[in-house]
């Protein structure tokens, strides 16, 4: 992966939601808005999944150690895990703040300045997710096409909090609160959303189901019998699998070593964001049958 465009796109990044999120912050609390200083929240934990996203992928892009003889790749797990505890505080914090708004009664002051920053900013983050998405699926980042669907859903909020506040100038102010905690619950289910899909990379699960293609792959190698045992593990853009093959029993050594490297350089290429594959070579029939 080419980790250093990964970081470049980053600090990008980082920069525009910084500014998007500063200014819903500002706006939204000089408007008394609790929805839009939600969202400001929401936003900066864009902020904050960047910079996570930095430190982790300088980790990721170490090469082996002594202590990592397979690499450094799920620091960036990890790092996205860290992510989604921290939305879950949030979550907390901006439903706890809803309730609160509900009970006291208080009510934003909703101007075209305040409209006006939450339509730029959402144009941002529009921009935002589809350059990110984009370059994720380019390098193969697992982190970035993630990272751009959390910034899609700050699209949605922030589409949500313009019709809050056509609600509160319709003379519905509760809207506000409402709204807050409706964010609330949006951003605890990313949080569960994201540390599952972290958790199920740094358990082994099999994230990326490709077994059917795997087995087509391998069948159109010249020399391979049949195959078996197929597993994969990983995020996606950094798979790893193993699987058995066998021969014809009479080959020697070599040209069966010679198969089982061009069934791992086929994996390789047929299989999108696949970084190692171990390939181990058992004898078939006599008769050209895959032993069972």
């Amino acid at each position: 992966m080419e980790y250093g465009r990964v970081r470049r796109t980053l600090w990008l990044i980082l920069a525009l939601n910084i500014i998007v999120a500063v200014a819903k912050a500002v706006f939204g609390l000089m408007a008394g808005s609790m929805s839009m200083v939600a969202d400001a929240l929401h936003s900066s934990f864009d902020s904050a999944s960047n910079i996570i996203g930095l430190a982790a992928t300088g980790i990721a892009a170490r090469p082996p150690d002594r202590n990592h003889p397979y690499g450094h790749a799920k620091v960036e797990t990890f790092g996205t895990l860290l992510v989604g505890g921290m939305l879950l505080l949030t979550a907390y914090w901006v439903i706890s703040e809803g309730v609160d708004r509900l009970t006291t009664g208080a009510v934003p002051q909703i101007t075209a300045l305040t409209v006006g920053v939450m339509v730029a900013t959402t144009a941002i983050n529009i921009f935002v997710a589809l350059y990110e998405r984009r370059v994720g699926e380019e390098l193969g980042s697992s982190f970035l096409i993630a990272d751009s669907e959390h910034t899609k859903s700050d699209v949605f909020v922030s589409l949500s909090v313009l019709g809050g506040f056509v609600v509160v100038y319709l003379g519905y102010p509760r809207a506000d609160p409402l709204i807050a905690l409706a964010i609330g619950v949006l951003i605890g289910r990313m949080g569960f959303s994201i540390i599952r899909e972290a958790g199920m990379v740094l358990t082994d699960a099999a994230t990326v189901q490709c077994e059917e293609n795997v087995e087509e792959i391998v069948a159109g190698v010249p020399g391979v019998l049949g195959s078996h045992e197929f597993r994969c593990r990983g995020a996606p853009g950094e798979l790893m699998a193993d699987i058995h093959i066998t021969v014809d029993p009479g080959m020697t050594v070599e040209e069966a070593h010679g198969i089982a490297e061009r069934v791992e350089a086929a994996i390789r290429e047929g299989i999108p964001g696949m970084k190692e594959v171990i390939v181990h070579v058992e004898p078939g029939e006599k008769d050209g049958r895959e032993r069972v």
